[in-house]
């Protein structure tokens, strides 16, 4: 039970699309991340993931359409539905994700972004 400053945890990575955990809310995990450029198609069959963009503003990628989320923004992201984040070309994005514990970083999609553990921070 003690406060978690969010600028202190983001400047203790550089990787991009490499999930920190920072807190566990029940079966639910907080992470923050940073991402650059454009990241994997995928969705997450029994999943919903909240993202909260904190720095930059995030282009949410759907089949039928891009959701801009910009600074300050959350978008949810329903089970099932794919989805692939991506930033502007050169701009540093730092996001906060709430997903379960169960989460698979790229669903059922493997691919060299695929993270299958996020360090706690």
């Amino acid at each position: 039970m003690k406060t978690i400053n969010l600028h202190d945890k983001y400047s203790q990575f550089n990787n991009y699309w490499h999930p920190h955990q920072i807190a566990v809310v029940d079966d639910m995990q907080v992470l923050l991340a940073k991402l650059k450029g454009e990241f994997v198609w995928h969705s997450h069959e029994h999943e919903d993931e909240l993202f909260q963009v904190q720095k930059g503003t995030l282009y949410m990628q759907f089949r039928d359409r891009t959701e801009v989320v910009k600074e300050g923004e959350i978008i949810v992201v329903p089970k099932g539905v794919e989805h692939c984040p991506k930033t502007d070309e050169g701009e540093e994005v730092h996001i906060l994700l709430f997903e379960k514990n169960s989460t698979a970083h790229t669903g059922d999609v493997t691919h060299d972004l695929t993270q299958t553990k996020y360090p706690k921070i």
